[in-house]
């Protein structure tokens, strides 16, 4: 095996006799403490704080969500204690538990929801079951995984990198993101100005935009977002990638000096394209999160437990006001329980949805073809007249609303595709493909400018947004926060290649930028 080769392999498996089977780090590790106060917490004082304030009745569907509370408060326990950092396994739990357990729960009890259409309590249990379905099948598919890398980790023969662990050892090309940073700034000076209210429109709330059709769902208002994005996703990437490009082997004066000319241009780029006034706020938080997350003090183990149950907090006490700059008339806050944020806020109306969903489906049946308009989301509706409508519209609509703008989760999406079967199937697919994508950061985590570090936790925050739908909404955003870092990065043999056979195997270490979080 060649010098590159075996470098090749050690990067993706570290040497067997240093690494502890991960089962066995985690029973030797893992604090009963701290296990013990978070499973009070999720288990017992927050439904315990839904249901009292909320009062209400006993129902089969209130008995059944139950489970629901107890499987996403389990799970999220062993992911906020755990001692390897697991960042998607977060992002999914903690959605699941706020939006499809707690939630769930207040309006059951209460029989209040969101918005106004009301199924009967038959609905509501298939509702229920269609949801535990889905948690059901993403822990079967996170277990398969997680046996199949104890395998590896303990097995004889270090077996080839798969699809996953190949995409993820990628490596930042230092000449490819400062190519990605004048790209975005030759955008940001092209298409600012000519759009709109130029400089304005990015200050300027989602709801006058509404009002102004830029988002009103048509093929203009599809072009307007598509322009928007293309600005704001390039350019987080080109920051990210500045401030994590490894350091050149032989030196670069020359780079350090162009990446701190860059660096306050791309800053003040985000904040006019990536601010809380003009975007969700589920992208702002991807944002700031993989920033966070990507500084190495802060991706380890007991940094992320204190950052997740910040998160934790930030979400159940803040996330319902945060959307103060998302409309025009801004009226003053007040601050009420959260069983009547859970069942009055249209932000939680994801249960709501499901229900929604499986009256449609009895009614109008399944539709397989719908599944084709995520995946060929950039053909316009000129083009392909009978391109299927966004899930969270066609609801709105089979419900009698006015107002459309609602959400489709991914579990009433894949519902509506082929029943439980199609629910089943994406959902052990996302399990397994996250706790993949977890392990394989976890193992390159030392590895500086490396696909994992990066793309891992801007996936596991952004994926909140995928799991609340719509898909037709959110597939165009989700394609460029992954395909643009696949341009500024190589595969790691060819980078290993490129390097001079003279030098050691050591990891490269990103270059020290004051203010960056960098290395020292």
């Amino acid at each position: 095996m060649s010098f590159q080769a075996k470098d090749l392999v050690c990067d993706l498996y570290p040497r067997r006799e240093t690494r502890v089977p991960e089962a066995k780090r985690e029973t030797r590790v893992r604090s009963a403490a701290a296990v013990s106060l978070w499973a009070v917490a999720l288990l017992l004082l927050l439904p315990v704080l839904v249901l009292q304030s909320a009062g209400g009745h006993m129902s089969p569907a209130l008995a059944a969500q139950g489970v629901v509370v107890v499987h996403t408060g389990v799970a999220l326990v062993r992911v906020l204690t755990a001692t390897t950092v697991r960042l998607v396994a977060l992002g999914f739990w903690v959605f699941a538990y706020i939006w499809l357990g707690l939630a769930p729960l207040a309006q059951l009890a209460t029989d209040t929801y969101p918005w106004e259409y009301r199924t009967g309590q038959g609905t509501a249990l298939a509702a229920v079951a269609v949801v535990e379905l889905g948690l059901l099948a993403h822990s079967a598919g996170a277990l398969v995984a997680a046996r199949r890398e104890r395998a590896r980790t303990t097995g004889r023969f270090v077996p080839a990198p798969g699809p996953v662990e190949r995409l993820l050892s990628r490596r930042l090309a230092p000449w490819r993101v400062l190519a990605l940073c004048g790209l975005s700034l030759t955008l940001a000076v092209l298409l600012v100005p000519g759009q709109p209210g130029g400089i304005t429109a990015y200050f300027t709330s989602r709801q006058a935009l509404r009002e102004a059709g830029l988002q009103d769902g048509s093929d203009g208002a599809f072009l307007a977002v598509l322009r928007s994005w293309s600005l704001s996703v390039p350019a987080f990437w080109a920051l990210l990638g500045l401030l994590r490009v490894p350091r050149a082997p032989g030196g670069d004066r020359l780079l350090r000096g162009i990446r701190r000319l860059l660096l306050p241009l791309l800053l003040a780029l985000n904040v006019v394209v990536n601010n809380p006034i003009s975007k969700p706020r589920f992208w702002v938080g991807t944002v700031v999160l993989t920033l966070l997350f990507t500084v190495d003090r802060l991706g380890r183990p007991r940094a992320f437990r204190v950052i997740a149950a910040t998160l934790m907090a930030t979400v159940l006490l803040a996330f319902p006001y945060s959307d103060y700059f998302r409309y025009s008339d801004r009226e003053q806050f007040t601050v009420v329980s959260l069983s009547a944020q859970f069942t009055s806020n249209g932000d939680y109306d994801a249960f709501q949805q499901v229900q929604t969903g499986i009256d449609y489906a009895r009614e109008r049946g399944f539709s397989p073809q719908n599944a084709l308009g995520p995946a060929l989301f950039p053909v316009p509706r000129s083009v392909w007249p009978d391109k299927p409508e966004d899930t969270g519209i066609t609801l709105a609509r089979y419900a009698g609303y006015d107002f459309l703008n609602l959400s489709a989760p991914l579990w009433i999406e894949s519902y509506l595709w082929a029943g439980p079967p199609a629910v089943a199937a994406v959902f052990f697919l996302l399990g397994a493909v996250g706790r993949r994508m977890d392990d394989v950061r976890h193992r390159l985590c030392d590895r500086a400018g490396t696909l994992a570090t990066l793309l891992v936790p801007a996936f596991a925050f952004y994926q909140m947004v995928f799991l609340r739908g719509s898909l037709l909404g959110i597939i165009g955003p989700l394609t460029l926060l992954v395909a643009v870092p696949l341009l500024i990065t190589t595969p790691a043999a060819r980078a290993l290649r490129s390097a001079p056979a003279a030098l050691p195997s050591a990891p490269t270490r990103p270059v020290s930028i004051p203010t960056t979080g960098g290395h020292p």
